[in-house]
């Protein structure tokens, strides 16, 4: 019998490798790329500001070289006032605006679940978050005096209303169909308000609180404006008279590292909290 011969067999091609698409909306990105691209943006900034330093076009007393700031950060360290500093305004920012967030948080559930209260309290907080916190310094100085009471105060009066109108907001957008099954259900207003419209208002809570607590630090400069001998607003004060325009940069990088240490922080809670609201 003749035999026939199979023909041979393809080897299965590999699947190729998707480049990624650095230009897609909303596209996904591999880590390296995100980190190289973080580290391209603080590369130029601080060569350029290396370059109009070391070339002259800049006087030191407008913009000192990266050089002066970081020595001035390392003298400010060793003599122990950076750090004495940097606790006495981290503890008004965290007692300020863990104040605000408490009374925002609740009462910004209650005036976003119900109607009577948002229409009491709506057109206050609405008019009294256009006025500056600034603005209320000498009542401060009045109600409390020139103690860390009226720091903490400012931080307060600076951050509650904007917590209080987003959380009420963000109740807002809670689906009515969540709420009508259920009471289709069985479940009672008790039930609803804690089992549907606060973990449905979680994600957007932690996300106020992360951005609002940006706010506090703004405000951390007015408060110490009251009387204080301590903070890193009074100490980029102090520099300011002084013409130390590198202890001004200290100051103001030492909050931004803080910052960013804080937002991490939040980004992390919302990972453990909120695992199903995070984007995979």
């Amino acid at each position: 019998m003749k035999q026939t011969l199979a023909a041979p067999v393809a080897p299965p091609e590999l699947p190729k490798r998707r480049r990624p698409r650095l230009w897609k909306i909303r596209g996904e990105l591999p880590r390296p790329i995100t980190l190289g691209a973080g580290a391209l943006a603080l590369g130029l900034v601080v060569g350029a500001w290396t370059l109009a330093t070391g070339s002259g076009w800049v006087s030191p007393v407008f913009l000192p070289a990266p050089g002066a700031v970081i020595a001035a950060g390392a003298r400010l360290l060793a003599s122990g006032d950076l750090l004495a500093d940097t606790l006495a305004s981290l503890l008004r920012v965290v007692l300020g605006f863990a104040l605000s967030a408490l009374v925002g948080v609740a009462l910004g559930l209650c005036v976003g679940t119900f109607r009577v209260l948002e229409g009491f309290f709506e057109p206050v907080i609405g008019l009294v978050r256009y006025m500056p916190a600034a603005a209320f310094i000498p009542l401060v100085i009045l109600w409390f005096g020139l103690d860390e009471p009226a720091k903490v105060a400012i931080i307060f009066l600076g951050s509650v209303f904007y917590n209080t109108l987003m959380v009420a907001d963000a109740v807002k957008f809670v689906p009515a169909d969540l709420v009508n099954v259920a009471y289709t259900l069985g479940a009672g207003r008790r039930d609803v308000f804690l089992r549907v419209i606060l973990p449905a208002t979680l994600p957007s809570i932690l996300d106020t609180l992360r951005v609002n607590i940006a706010g506090a630090w703004n405000f951390v400069v007015v408060a110490e404006l009251v009387a204080a001998n301590s903070g890193l607003g009074y100490r980029i004060l102090t520099a300011q008279r002084f013409l130390r325009t590198d202890e001004i940069f200290v100051g103001i990088l030492v909050i931004g590292l803080i910052g960013l240490a804080i937002d991490f922080a939040f980004k992390l809670l919302s990972r453990l909290v909120v695992p199903w609201a995070i984007e995979k």
